[in-house]
C-alpha cells in the first residue's frame, strides 16, 4: 500500500477534519522516527501506520483498533501494518495485540503525546511546535487537567516499553512534530 492508498483509506471512514489532522500529525512524526532511528528504507511503512492508526475510530470509537483489523484486511493492508494499528490499542480496547517491534512502541507512546504537545502548542503566542520546549510539555504533562484526554499513563507506558524517560520521549516528539507542521 503506498501513501495516496492510504490517505485514501483513512478518509473513506474519516471525514472530521480533526480526524485526519491527527493521521497525518502521526504519519509525520513515524516518519521521523523510522530515519531517526535506521529505519529510513521503511519510512513510508511507518508513515502509514501512522496514518491510518485511528482508521476506525470516528466510526466506531467502541470498537477502536478492533474494527481497525477488518477495515485493513478489507483494503489489502499487510500483517504487520494490521498488527502495528492494533497494538497501539493495548490494554486501552479490546485488542489483544501488544506492541513488539520499536515501531508499535513508537506509536504507542507518540499517538497520545502529540495530542497533549498539539494543544499546549496551540496556547503558546506561536500557535505551533517550532518553539516548543521540553520543559512547557513537562508543565502541562503534570496538569491532569489540561488536554484529559490524552493519556498520561499511556503516555509513560510508551516510554518505559521504549526504555526511555520521558524528557526523552517529550524532546524527540516535539522535533518530530516540528518536522511535520503545517
Amino acid at each position: 500500500m503506498n501513501r495516496n492508498e492510504a490517505f485514501e483509506l483513512l478518509k473513506k471512514y474519516n471525514k472530521e477534519d480533526f480526524h485526519i489532522k491527527h493521521g497525518e500529525t502521526v504519519e509525520g512524526v513515524m516518519r521521523y522516527f523510522a530515519e531517526n532511528l535506521g529505519y529510513g528504507d521503511e519510512m513510508e511503512f511507518w508513515g502509514n501506520v501512522g496514518l491510518l492508526h485511528d482508521i476506525d475510530f470516528e466510526m466506531w470509537p467502541e470498537e477502536h483498533c478492533v474494527k481497525a483489523v477488518s477495515l485493513l484486511e478489507e483494503a489489502g493492508a499487510d500483517e504487520r501494518l494490521i498488527h502495528a494499528v492494533a497494538s497501539h490499542g493495548y490494554g486501552l480496547t479490546g485488542t489483544d495485540a501488544k506492541p513488539e517491534h520499536e515501531m508499535e512502541k513508537i506509536l504507542f507512546a507518540c499517538d497520545e503525546l502529540t495530542g497533549l504537545i498539539g494543544a499546549a502548542a496551540l496556547m503558546r503566542p506561536s500557535k505551533s511546535v517550532q518553539d516548543m520546549q521540553v520543559k512547557s510539555v513537562r508543565k502541562k504533562f503534570k496538569d491532569k487537567k489540561f488536554a484529559a484526554g490524552c493519556s498520561r499513563d499511556v503516555i509513560t507506558q510508551g516510554a518505559e516499553m521504549l526504555g526511555w524517560d520521558l524528557d526523552k520521549l517529550f524532546e524527540e516528539t516535539i522535533l518530530a512534530m516540528r518536522t511535520c507542521e503545517k
